[in-house]
């Protein structure tokens, strides 16, 4: 059933994203011949005006079909378009998803009564950074080594990111900003029920909701997943991960199915699962918006550039070489792609 889930869930997302590229097209008059639901053989289908809507077997996706030949001579479409049209109709797919999550995340949080704050309540005994000079009891820790830190989870994440024992910590302490800088911060060993453990040793507050503080904790939570996925393509550039790390389609139906099944109670599940589809979500939009080619950024980076030459040179950059860029780009994105489904596969079956 998970795995239904999951599948539908991506067929959702996607929809959602040409969903987004379609309503940005209608609002400029922009020229929409189909807009499907779903991949491969069509099941229901309606013609309404010069748009045909349509089902289609597969729900593993859908799309926008709009006319895109450079040479049309129909002053309705896309490509005739004004360059700014263009790129908002083009980031409105990316936009779309990173509403959805933001909307999943909206109708998830206010499912508990209270949320963890980084604000410091109490220390745990013989904590060697409680002092006058160190953290105190009603820190709220702000930033650490120049990330925000939005929850407690947070926290040990940026400490442990840099590889090193000091970091540059601000604090908000009475209301104003202290900072804490080359403060030696690492884990010590505690007995907590009788087993050793390693912990920073503090304790923090859980603040009752209402709804502004469901608001805020809604927004700062699709902003940690908008750095979530720029800190793990900035661990898979620097080589700290490798292609074995990544996750696909595969991988991540895997997962979901794996949470669904480990969770305590049906309604444990559809929140765990709600929340991973927040961050699948806000992923899509992240990772669409890198300019790279056969990706929504790729086009908008070359539409960029040739609105620039046009401008400065009056001089229109041929749309043949864009397209060779970009069809080297998809197939090297289908390779990538095959590689990371193979490891999914893998994983699951060894």
């Amino acid at each position: 059933m998970y795995i239904v889930i999951a599948i539908l869930i991506f067929g959702f997302l996607i929809v959602t994203h040409e969903l987004g590229h379609f309503s940005a097209a209608k609002l400029f008059n922009v020229r929409v011949s189909e807009f499907a639901v779903g991949m491969g053989p069509v099941l229901l289908k309606k013609q309404k005006g010069e748009t045909k809507y349509s089902l289609r077997a597969f729900p593993i996706g859908g799309f926008c079909a709009m006319e895109e030949d450079e040479e049309s001579e129909d002053s309705r479409a896309f490509t005739n378009q004004k360059w700014w049209k263009r790129f908002i109709i083009l980031a409105s797919g990316a936009l779309m998803n990173f509403l959805t999550g933001l909307i999943i995340l909206l109708f998830i949080v206010p499912n508990s009564s209270y949320f963890a704050s980084p604000t410091i309540t109490g220390f745990f005994e013989n904590n060697p950074y409680e002092s006058a000079q160190g953290l105190q009891t009603g820190d709220t820790f702000y930033k650490i080594d120049g990330d925000v830190v939005f929850f407690p989870s947070n926290i040990s994440l940026l400490l442990n990111r840099t590889g090193s024992d000091t970091h540059d910590i601000v604090v908000i302490r009475n209301g104003e900003k202290v900072e804490l800088n080359d403060f030696k911060l690492t884990t010590q060993e505690y007995e907590i029920d009788g087993q050793k453990v390693m912990k920073y040793g503090f304790y923090f507050t859980d603040k009752k909701t209402d709804i502004l503080s469901n608001l805020k904790y809604t927004w700062e939570g699709a902003l940690d997943y908008v750095r979530m996925v720029w800190m793990g393509l900035s661990d898979l550039v620097t080589g700290a991960v490798g292609l074995k790390d990544l996750s696909g389609p595969v991988g991540i139906v895997g997962i979901i199915n794996d949470v669904g099944e480990k969770a305590e109670t049906p309604v444990d599940a559809i929140l765990n699962i709600a929340y991973l589809a927040a961050f699948i979500a806000v992923n899509l939009a992240v990772m669409n918006l890198l300019p790279l080619p056969a990706l929504d950024g790729g086009r908008l980076f070359f539409l960029a550039i040739t609105a620039a030459i046009q401008g400065i040179f009056r001089k229109k950059l041929n749309p043949k070489y864009e397209g060779y860029v970009h069809a080297t780009g998809l197939v090297l994105l289908l390779g990538l792609m095959a590689v990371v489904m193979f490891n999914d596969i893998w994983k699951l079956v060894f």
